[in-house]
């Protein structure tokens, strides 16, 4: 069984680390469900294992905190949905590419049920709308924005970090960094695409597209 939980309020970030890590170990143990735990942050940046110093544009603005899970900086606050993904990677197939995989097909999923198409784009990490209303870029393509971003750290087999969705962020926060080290394209939220979407709306398509992309064990 995959157990939600959501809490309320601004999550402290290192206080969702502790928590995390005492619920990998539970997993591990056998005497914890798998879960799915849906915060939100306050304000913060964080570097994953392959961040750049120079891709910290404004270190003065927000907390920054180094992490161990994948990815590069990225940006929390409030209007994200963070949803934190404890899953047994081991038990589904000891494959992270494929569980990296499924993460990606479940944001893409939940978007779609707000007729929004995510996609991925090879080299770039996360998920991406189109955005036919913003100016072509330099090359003529249709210029395209970040809605999602993924990544994770395993530990014996057992997830933790995981996804974020931009609901309705202070899109301006992300200017203190390069988001995933990605110059040439922006960052989008759903309620920026002119969607009047909530946070309880985005967490009920989470819920419901979980289960077409994960089987529960």
């Amino acid at each position: 069984m995959v157990q939600w939980i959501t809490s309320t309020g601004l999550t402290d970030f290192r206080e969702a680390e502790a928590w995390m890590e005492a619920r990998v170990a539970d997993i591990h143990k056998g005497v914890a469900d798998e879960c799915i735990w849906l915060v939100e942050h306050p304000p913060l940046y964080t570097a994953g294992t392959s961040a750049k110093s120079h891709d910290l544009t404004d270190p003065d603005r927000f907390p920054v905190f180094d992490t161990k899970r994948g990815g590069q900086y990225t940006y929390h606050g409030p209007g994200q949905r963070v949803a934190y993904t404890l899953l047994d990677v081991g038990k589904r197939g000891h494959d992270v590419r494929l569980f990296v995989q499924q993460l990606e097909a479940w944001v893409i999923a939940a978007l779609k049920e707000f007729n929004v198409d995510g996609a991925i784009r090879e080299g770039r990490v996360g998920v991406w709308v189109d955005r036919p209303d913003k100016p072509r870029t330099a090359t003529g393509d249709i210029a395209e924005d970040k809605i999602a971003a993924i990544g994770i750290r395993l530990r014996k087999w057992i997830s933790f970090h995981g996804i974020s969705i931009n609901v309705e962020p202070d899109l301006g926060h992300f200017d203190g960094i390069v988001p995933c080290g990605i110059t040439q394209h922006g960052v989008t939220s759903l309620v920026d695409l002119g969607l009047p979407v909530t946070m309880d709306d985005v967490d009920v398509a989470l819920q419901k597209s979980f289960g077409k992309i994960f089987t529960s064990l």
